[in-house]
């Protein structure tokens, strides 16, 4: 249940960006399943699941929930996998500009200098920076005129990331809980 309580929400109440969204019933309902399962194997007291489920009840956003439960769930990070393909997307839309703008000031700054410094002492004569901006702005102009193309390269490179992630984690998961450690209650 570590990796796929989550999963349950519709929206991951461990994000940032969720926290402040208002809680709803089903999740209230999901987190009160977990006390629930966490009571019936003793890993709760009746004193605890009161208290907490008084706390779920009075929940008004969904930041305060993970809170309640998170000594009895694996934590983990949300997964860029938990993402929707949108969210991904938009993602990847983001680095991309943030790219695109460094390959631009990284193709700017050399060649207006080279050009400040050829006005300066060559006025009229061979104009070589010419050759400055050509090896600076290559990339930029690869970015610029291969939008969807790196836009999709860099959501492959998140989601391989990712999926690596998941397996390092899941190998870990895999190892701890065959030295005995119970890590969150069985769905």
């Amino acid at each position: 249940m570590a990796g796929t309580i989550w999963e349950r929400f519709e929206h991951d109440p461990r994000r940032v960006e969720n926290a402040q969204l208002r809680a709803a019933d089903r999740d209230r309902d999901l987190v009160q399943e977990m006390l629930g399962n966490a009571f019936a194997e003793g890993r709760l007291s009746r004193e605890e699941l009161d208290e907490r489920s008084d706390q779920v009840v009075a929940a008004r956003t969904l930041g305060e929930l993970p809170p309640l439960v998170k000594d009895l769930v694996a934590s983990s990070p949300p997964s860029l996998l938990a993402m929707s393909s949108a969210e991904r997307h938009a993602a990847a839309e983001l680095r991309y500009r943030r790219t695109r703008q460094q390959a631009l000031g990284a193709f700017l700054t050399p060649a207006l200098i080279c050009w400040a410094v050829w006005a300066a002492t060559m006025w009229g004569g061979f104009p070589w920076p010419v050759f400055v901006m050509l090896g600076t702005g290559v990339r930029w102009i690869r970015l610029v005129t291969s939008h969807e193309d790196t836009v999709a390269s860099i959501e492959q490179s998140m989601e391989k990331r990712d999926r690596r992630r998941l397996e390092q984690r899941d190998r870990r998961d895999g190892k701890e809980l065959g030295r005995g450690q119970f890590l969150s209650p069985p769905e």
